[in-house]
């Protein structure tokens, strides 16, 4: 069904389009969004991320790559929004929190702005593969085909992009401890 509908894409069919961007457009959201950590900008990046799927699309050689290859779009378009010269910090938006039962609303709140500090001091590129192998629960293989990468090169990434986190999360404890209190 969804090849039939971007071969119809492909040669026009804006309404074969609106059905396959339909759907589409909530997960490249979602992804755009994890990287940036701004509704604004991710929506930004989603709108141009389906402009260049409209306008490239004939030329997509293999539409049983469609997913992959509207990732891999809105992903450089996400990784673009946030090299940008925009303000760093992203408005506060309160958002829905489903918390454990029976655990510290207050614990969870603090571990989560906590998280959120550390992957903002990630770059683009590290919180890219990050987001689509944890948020998107991609292979390695799938994310190398979507950033355009070999296997290794998305290893390391991983890698690295893990270890900086873990880096920032115990810099900000120690920052904390130094100080004498816990916040």
């Amino acid at each position: 069904m969804q090849r039939e509908l971007v071969e119809r894409a492909r040669l026009g069919d804006a309404e074969a389009f609106s059905s396959l961007a339909g759907p589409a457009a909530d997960r490249l959201f979602a992804v755009a969004f994890r990287i940036l950590r701004d509704h604004d900008r991710a929506e930004d990046a989603t709108q141009r991320a389906l402009i260049e799927t409209w306008e490239h699309l004939p030329s997509l050689r293999d539409p049983d790559r469609f997913e992959a290859w509207t990732y891999r779009l809105v992903v450089r378009a996400a990784i673009r929004e946030a090299r940008r010269d925009a303000p760093w910090a992203a408005p506060l938006r309160l958002t829905d929190i489903e918390l454990p039962a029976g655990g510290d609303p207050a614990a969870e709140v603090a571990a989560n702005d906590e998280l959120e500090r550390a992957f903002r001091r990630l770059s683009p590129e590290h919180r890219a593969v990050l987001v689509l192998r944890y948020f998107a629960g991609l292979p390695e293989a799938k994310i190398a085909e979507i950033i355009g990468r070999s296997v290794g090169t998305v290893g390391s990434r991983l890698h690295y992009a893990t270890r900086n986190l873990r880096g920032a999360l115990e810099a900000d404890a120690r920052g904390v401890l130094m100080k004498g209190r816990v916040v």
